[in-house]
């Protein structure tokens, strides 16, 4: 994989980033075993160095070359700033990265990334990470991770449109937006829309009129439109339901990745998709969809609702 070089062959992947607990470790653990079943070599690298305990083989581990708690220690910062350092380290140490990279030649690639918001809405080193990939034939999309449970509550959706957003203006990859943890979005509140609207992102007013029936909110109601403008104006943020446990729902941000990234599978891949997709539900994987979690928790809320007026 020489710099710069168009001869070397193309290799495929996806960076998983996003907020620290949005579920990225656990998305590359499930993506691997998933694209294992349909006979698709995956090569996992773990780019964060506050991650001890991985559950999916790690093919390459940054921990070989700098660690978090090392740097906490040894330069006396905090994890932030440990954190931004490490990347620093990597970007100054190419060399490494390439040199692991290149024993996994023609394997699809899962890059583990750090939880730290600045590193993907205003820091270079991770971005001149991706470069640098793109620049030794990766072609990569990103896999932003969102926890769902943001959608119970209109601001901090606010806020999660205003962050994806950020991040995807300055990642400067083909982008997936992801809502994480669809299978316990009933633990966490009653939606104010369906859940199309928020996937979709569609009329943000009427979240803003939602949000003035608060009367704290009622005070920011043109802040709150101001962001909203800016959101819809580039109307770039949508996002794809995610249950990890669930086979189809992992197809389905499966294949919006490869169509992000260019990558076109064969047919014995395409086969096996279809074989894994027909079998009878194994230990790891259910049939349960998205639309089964929507439809199950709109008829939570009807027989809550229901319950009630029998009390009545």
């Amino acid at each position: 994989m020489s710099e710069g070089s168009k001869g070397s062959s193309l290799a495929f992947g996806q960076v998983v980033i996003g907020p620290p607990g949005s579920g990225k470790t656990t998305y590359c653990h499930g993506m691997q075993e998933f694209m294992g079943r349909i006979g698709r070599k995956v090569t996992v690298v773990n780019l964060d160095p506050a991650n001890e305990a991985m559950p999916y083989q790690c093919a390459v581990d940054i921990s070989e070359l700098i660690t978090l708690p090392d740097v906490m220690e040894n330069l006396k910062l905090g994890p932030n700033g440990g954190l931004i350092y490490c990347m620093e380290y990597l970007e100054a140490n190419f060399d490494w990265l390439q040199e692991k990279l290149a024993a996994f030649r023609g394997h699809y690639y899962l890059f583990d990334c750090p939880g730290q918001v600045e590193l993907y809405t205003h820091h270079d080193a991770l971005k001149n990470v991706f470069t640098q990939l793109a620049k030794w034939n990766f072609r990569l999309a990103a896999v932003h991770l969102v926890d769902s449970h943001y959608c119970t509550d209109p601001g901090k959706f606010i806020s999660v449109l205003c962050t994806s957003l950020s991040t995807m203006l300055h990642v400067e990859l083909p982008h997936v937006n992801v809502l994480s943890k669809m299978d316990l979005i009933e633990q966490y509140g009653k939606l104010a829309f369906n859940l199309d609207y928020y996937t979709e992102v569609l009329d943000l007013s009427y979240l803003v009129d939602h949000l003035a029936s608060d009367p704290f909110f009622r005070n920011y109601r043109r802040l709150n439109e101001k962001l909203v403008e800016v959101i819809e104006d580039y109307s770039l943020v949508s996002f794809v339901p995610l249950n990890v446990q669930d086979k189809e729902s992992m197809r389905q941000v499966m294949q919006a990745v490869d169509k992000a990234n260019g990558y076109s599978f064969g047919d014995q891949e395409q086969r096996s998709l279809e074989a894994l997709m027909s079998a009878a539900v194994g230990a790891d994987f259910h049939f349960t969809s998205t639309l089964a979690v929507q439809e199950k928790y709109v008829q939570s809320q009807d027989k809550a609702l229901e319950e009630e007026v029998m009390d009545l």
